[in-house]
């Protein structure tokens, strides 16, 4: 390998996301070159059908000449433009406008970051700042769910209830907690909807108990689905239930949308799917597309009626020097078109209901799934070694890392868990037939993964 070739320059310098270090030395990565529609190409000239849209974000699928036309325009007449000093520009203004009309219930109120996790950090610096201003400092305690995902920074990967955010890092913080998952396959209440429903509002209202009462406790956050705990799909009713719990509680309702956002799950708002109205919603990744780097956070009316008469003229001392970039605004703005009036959403939908039932017909009895589940173009399939026990595979045995290899093989691209789980997060522009295919090549690294005899040995076992 030649020292000043990409692959080098890689392994010696590129810190990669949620990564091993040491193992990125030794392996390197598959570095990408170029993508059009549903497809990659590496720069060995491979090409793989992009089954994750890139990492959950690419919703409107590579190579949109709209959105690209608007960056370019955008920086060719007004390249960068603060917020800070009473300064504004046009896009910012006109997505936040956008975005508040579009939201569901009072949330007319935007904050711009770069993307989900400042996303969060943005949330929970409010929700302090709101204690605060509504004379309750003593409501520090946040409640999270295990399995969920709410970003890396260093405050939000506390709420983030996995253990691979918190190993090496100090977290969680105190104030900072969890409750069990509705992860309806392995819960040990049942797979009933209603049992679920309620052992989740008793665990929420025991946790708030537990912290000293409502008095202590000043939001709950949760995600329509669970994104990178698995594709954890609630059952139908849980959410309600628990946006109403947090009401008779007197605690806020946080619904952190950065994956199932802008069609994801069907609707342009996650929410809407659910008929919920939050405190506060955070959202990303398919806000641009993925094409630009760009986060929002959405406050409701009462919340920034309580901030803004807190504070008066005073300053409210949180901002970032990108926030509102007006490149990263026009890519939203293109992109929401796109969504709205071009047939993105409307395309998703259609090949959401065919992904879910494709999924479930070829590979519903494979002997290495236990469930597959899912919500229009979000869907997982969990790997067991045992489909009546619902047992794992051993860890050592690696098999996020076998899948993710079978599928590269194959030519398709999937989030593969280390649990095993594959997430699957097509671009919402996916074709029935391309559907299909992503279904069969996902089925063919199943197989191949099967075959492997350590895998036969460890289903044997």
């Amino acid at each position: 390998m030649l020292s000043n070739s990409l692959a080098a320059l890689d392994r010696n310098h590129l810190l990669h996301p949620v990564s091993s270090f040491r193992g990125h030395e030794a392996r390197g990565s598959t570095i990408l070159a170029e993508a059009e529609g549903v497809m990659l190409r590496d720069t060995q000239g491979r090409q793989y059908m992009d089954g994750f849209a890139g990492l959950w974000c690419v919703n409107a699928g590579y190579g949109q000449k709209s959105i690209i036309e608007a960056i370019r325009a955008q920086l060719e007449q007004l390249p960068y433009a603060t917020g800070y000093f009473g300064f504004g520009s046009a896009r910012a203004i006109r997505l936040a406008a956008r975005l508040a009309e579009l939201a569901p219930g009072s949330l007319n109120h935007v904050y711009f970051t770069l993307g989900g996790s400042d996303a969060v950090d943005s949330a929970l610096r409010y929700i302090r700042y709101h204690a605060e201003a509504t004379g309750q400092p003593g409501k520090t305690a946040i409640i999270s769910l295990e399995h969920g995902y709410h970003g890396s920074s260093s405050t939000g990967a506390g709420v983030t209830a996995l253990p691979v955010f918190h190993a090496g890092f100090g977290l969680p913080l105190p104030h900072q907690h969890t409750i069990p998952s509705h992860y309806a396959y392995r819960n040990p209440v049942g797979t009933d909807p209603a049992a679920i429903i309620d052992a989740s509002v008793g665990a929420l209202r025991a946790k708030v108990a537990e912290l000293g009462g409502p008095e202590r406790v000043a939001a709950f956050f949760c995600e329509p689905v669970q994104g990178s705990g698995g594709v954890l799909v609630p059952p139908e009713g849980w959410l309600l239930a628990m946006q109403q719990a947090c009401r008779a509680l007197g605690i806020l309702f946080v619904v952190d949308e950065v994956i199932t956002g802008f069609g994801r799950i069907g609707p342009l708002f996650g929410c809407a799917h659910y008929g919920l109205e939050p405190d506060i919603v955070t959202l990303a990744k398919g806000l641009t597309s993925g094409y630009l780097p760009m986060g929002a956070v959405l406050l409701s009316d009462a919340l920034y009626e309580a901030i803004a008469a807190h504070a008066g003229e005073n300053a409210i001392g949180h901002g970032y020097t990108y926030s509102g970039h007006p490149a990263s605004a026009a890519a939203a703005l293109a992109a929401l078109d796109l969504y709205l009036e071009g047939g993105v959403l409307d395309n998703g939908r259609r090949s959401g209901a065919h992904l879910q039932a494709r999924l479930r017909e070829a590979l519903g009895d494979h002997p290495l799934v236990g469930e597959i589940r899912g919500v229009s173009m979000l869907a997982g399939i969990e790997i067991v070694s045992d489909r009546n026990s619902k047992a794992l595979f051993p860890a050592a045995l690696g098999m996020g890392a076998r899948l993710a290899a079978a599928g590269l093989d194959k030519g398709v691209i999937y989030r593969a868990f280390a649990n095993g789980t594959i997430g699957l997060a097509p671009s919402l522009t996916f074709l029935p037939a391309e559907i299909d295919e992503l279904v069969d090549r996902i089925g063919g690294a199943l197989d191949t993964v099967l075959d492997q005899p350590e895998i036969r040995a460890a289903m044997a076992d």
